[in-house]
């Protein structure tokens, strides 16, 4: 596989960085302790480098209906300014990706999908725009994304923001986004702001060029407070959006799978006008009953013990396999360990006893709903 780095990448060798490959991206997997980088976002704020992510602009008068065909969301009920979480699928309705959608103007939307996965979603919209008044536009290798996450997210970042313009980053909601000035190494940069992310806390994404992104990153460490900012890796990362019940791309969703029995069945806009790439066989699946009365369903699994299970254990009630992990550690912050799997419907509902195969030992779980942590507001 083909090695690509960020414009981040010498700033995180800078820091001492464990790296690992993800999605094809050389990524920092933690900077010191997973589990300090974990409590800091939790406590007080994180600092991410999530420039692997894609970044994929949609244009023209047929941009909002053009991604209602896409997307299996309905894009054009969105509100300029707004965020959407939605999912690309194929025609089988198996899901390529999910991503996030951002109205920047009634003809312009940026689209996200995952670091893995932004080839080739930017190839499908491509492709599907065929028909449609629109442009693609792929401007993943020129855009970085560094996101600043937890409680002190917000004041941190507002000292690198015009006093002018600090209502526009507090007045900011949740799954919306802002064109914002920021001081980067002593110039002011107008960058969009979103108030995303995939910890479970309040924080936000900030979408850079390269060439600015380590000024950027320098400017948001220089600012803060000792002990205020902690640079976070991937290892953190993943445990902060397991606790916070949020899915991955390649452990909970995948081509095979399916998004209602992902519980993601109110992205799918079945009942929007006109057809969607997937709406015949996501519509045929709904109706047989798929994650409600038949296959498999994601829960959430709370460990009654101290082992954790890991992804692909299997499942077990009454010692016959009834479901597989899709993504398991030790929660650091609940203290016990947690998982998400896939399990038979007949063993989805909440208080269930179940047993998750740890390499030959029944250790005994609990089905909870999701997520396992809800920040208090």
């Amino acid at each position: 596989m083909t090695e690509n780095y960020t414009a981040l990448y010498e700033e995180h060798k800078k820091l001492g960085a464990s790296f690992t490959d993800f999605g094809g991206w050389q990524m920092p997997l933690k900077y010191g302790s997973e589990l300090a980088e974990h409590k800091a976002v939790r406590n007080a704020a994180g600092i991410f480098d999530l420039s692997h992510m894609g970044e994929v602009w949609v244009t023209g008068p047929d941009a909002a209906a053009f991604l209602d065909y896409a997307l299996a969301g309905k894009i054009s009920a969105m509100a300029v300014g707004k965020a959407k979480y939605s999912l690309i699928c194929n025609e089988e309705g198996g899901i390529i990706d999910d991503l996030i959608v951002y109205r920047r103007g009634n003809e312009k939307f940026l689209v996200v999908p995952n670091a893995g996965n932004a080839k080739v979603v930017a190839e499908a919209l491509v492709q599907r725009a065929a028909n449609f008044d629109v442009a693609v536009e792929d401007v993943s290798a020129e855009t970085s994304l560094i996101a600043v996450q937890g409680p002190k997210a917000e004041g941190i970042l507002l000292r690198l923001v015009p006093a002018a313009q600090h209502e526009l980053v507090t007045g900011l909601k949740y799954y919306a986004a802002v064109e914002v000035s920021f001081l980067v190494g002593g110039a002011e940069r107008s960058l969009l702001l979103a108030r995303t992310g995939y910890t479970g806390e309040d924080g936000f994404e900030i979408f850079v060029e390269n060439d600015d992104a380590t000024a950027l990153w320098q400017s948001i460490v220089a600012i803060a407070d000792e002990g205020e900012l902690t640079p976070c890796g991937l290892a953190s990362r993943d445990s902060l959006r397991l606790e916070a019940g949020m899915p991955l791309y390649g452990n909970e969703l995948s081509l095979e799978g399916d998004p209602f029995a992902a519980g993601l069945g109110p992205v799918v806009a079945l009942s929007k006008e006109g057809d969607f790439v997937g709406k015949a066989a996501l519509a045929a699946k709904k109706e047989a009953g798929a994650g409600a009365t038949t296959g498999r369903k994601l829960v959430g699994l709370k460990g009654l013990g101290r082992r954790a299970g890991r992804g692909h254990y299997p499942v077990l009630k009454d010692g016959n396999v009834v479901g597989e992990v899709t993504s398991g550690q030790p929660s650091p912050t609940l203290g016990y360990p947690v998982a998400m799997a896939y399990v038979d419907v007949a063993c989805a509902e909440p208080g269930t006893a179940l047993d998750i195969d740890l390499r030959g030992k029944a250790e005994p779980f609990e089905v909870v709903t999701l997520p396992f942590y809800k920040r208090s507001k």
